[in-house]
């Protein structure tokens, strides 16, 4: 009995450990795929020699008192992770920014080492447990059976009591540090009630406030989301930038008294007058904070702008710090921008689509069945618009999109707005270079110097590249593959301005 109850706490703290490893890293490295690849893989080659070593251990020493002890270690490992990840990170962090890719990588990987201590005891306790658990080799099946069941058990409570209970309610901090606790109970099982002490002593670190997430200069606000980390930050210049993740980019910019950015908010405000009819709908898919959005309902005030967020903590945010409520006709709906789609019969004269969590594009609002839906929700003659993150000399992703968007319009325009940004579009109905060029004269006078700009530069694209698929979109590779060459050769992200910077 006690047995079972410590290989089921062990088997929920090793999955509460890998749902936190992927929260802390969040705000530093990002969540896309290859992070999490990243996790699941070393937190397995964590437990892979854990589950070896703790088999050799327990056959030269099979004593409860000693898996009591491996158990307690790893209470105490977990227990201060929370404390040393953000002085950690923050200095690891800076290699993405200063040093050689095999840096970045290296401070990655040194980061996600972390985890190693805890990780690799908690591996040990299954087989540890199964040898002592053993009579004889005649019930060997049976024994090991319950026991790697009620681990896997215990596993699946500890996925879904992390990422759907503690980390909402109560932050990673204290989601780490409950773990402790509860591994400090398991351990007091095997060591006796007096070891039950140092349960007290983990349970009162509950009581130290998390305190900030990043070390960052001008933050105002902060939070762990279901989703992602997510901040606001105040500039000397008394804007503000909300930042998601590792905040690599800004995801809004918001100036007190302007509508206008300089930023790829403003790319949107030259496809209202490429629409061959008055545009009175539109709709944004990655709301974020409302850069887009407030453009848009300033300077054409006929038109009404819904949009669509999937994270109700950066809506909230926006409304605290961006005066997202201050937006004329704008309706923020919640929801994923696939789903919105699928579950309303609206269509729209003008659809913004700036969904991406840089430097990555979510694969399913990259593919032809996502397009094909989005043209279902497009009046006769409306536009589609897209921001795409591309590096200089590297435009693989932008060429993939753009023939998936070519594939499904049977056109596809370009606009190299920015250094790193490029606006991608199409209309519903063919249209001439000769005519986008004529229409985009109509853009109001408080945006007109992108007029030029965009006459100079739009070019017809989608010749190149693979069409991506919801079964095939490799987007994150090519994303990879662009970075990896770009910091190889010594490229750094610079800031570059639209001539409508306030």
């Amino acid at each position: 009995m006690r047995l079972g109850a410590v290989v089921f706490i062990a088997g929920a703290a090793t999955l509460s450990v890998e749902i936190c490893a992927s929260r802390l890293l969040a705000p530093f490295f990002g969540s896309s795929t290859v992070v999490w690849a990243n996790v699941i893989g070393l937190i397995l080659v964590y437990l892979s020699i854990g589950y070896w070593f703790g088999g050799k251990l327990a056959d030269r020493r099979p004593e409860p008192a000693l898996l009591g002890r491996i158990v307690l270690v790893a209470a105490a490992a977990i227990s201060v992770i929370p404390f040393i990840a953000r002085p950690v990170l923050d200095a690891t962090v800076q290699q993405l920014d200063t040093a050689s890719l095999g840096a970045a990588v290296g401070s990655f990987f040194a980061a996600l080492a972390l985890f190693a201590v805890p990780v690799t005891l908690l591996g040990m306790v299954s087989p540890f447990a199964i040898r002592l658990a053993l009579p004889s080799v005649e019930n060997a099946g049976a024994v090991s059976g319950r026991l790697y069941g009620l681990s896997t058990i215990g596993s699946i409570v500890g996925t879904f009591g992390a990422a759907i209970v503690f980390i909402p309610f109560a932050g990673t901090q204290r989601t780490m540090i409950g773990t402790a606790v509860a591994l400090a109970l398991a351990a007091g099982l095997l060591l006796g009630a007096r070891w039950h002490v140092l349960t007290i002593a983990f349970a009162a670190l509950l009581a130290v406030p998390p305190g900030a997430v990043k070390s960052a200069h001008g933050v105002i606000y902060e939070r762990e989301s279901r989703y992602q980390y997510v901040d606001v930050r105040e500039l000397a210049d008394g804007s503000r930038v909300l930042e998601l993740n590792e905040g690599v980019v800004t995801n809004s910019l918001w100036y007190p008294g302007s509508v206008l950015t300089g930023g790829e908010w403003d790319m949107f405000l030259v496809v209202p007058p490429l629409v061959p009819h008055p545009v009175r709908s539109a709709l944004v898919l990655g709301n974020a904070g409302g850069s887009t959005a407030r453009a848009l309902a300033a300077l054409y005030p006929r038109v009404a702008v819904d949009g669509v967020e999937i994270d109700p903590a950066v809506t909230e945010a926006a409304r605290r710090y961006l005066d997202l409520g201050g937006i004329p006709r704008l309706h923020v709906v919640t929801a994923d921008a696939r789903a919105y789609l699928r579950g309303t019969g609206k269509r729209y004269d003008l659809i913004a689509i700036d969904v991406y969590r840089q430097p990555y594009i979510p694969f399913q609002v990259a593919t032809r069945e996502f397009f094909s839906e989005v043209r279902s929700h497009l009046t006769p003659g409306g536009c589609i618009a897209l921001n795409v993150a591309r590096l200089p000399d590297d435009r693989g992703l932008l060429d993939a999109v753009a023939a998936t968007v070519r594939d499904v319009f049977d056109q596809a325009w370009e606009w190299d707005a920015l250094r790193f940004n490029s606006l991608l579009f199409a209309c519903n109905g063919h249209s001439t270079r000769a005519e986008l060029v004529r229409r985009v004269g109509d853009i109001p006078a408080a945006a007109s110097s992108l007029a030029p700009l965009f006459r100079r530069e739009v070019t017809e694209s989608g010749f190149r590249g693979t069409v991506l698929t919801d079964d095939r979109a490799p987007v994150e590779w090519l994303s990879d593959r662009a970075i990896v060459s770009y910091v190889a050769h010594g490229g750094r992200l610079e800031e570059d301005h639209l001539p409508t910077q306030p």
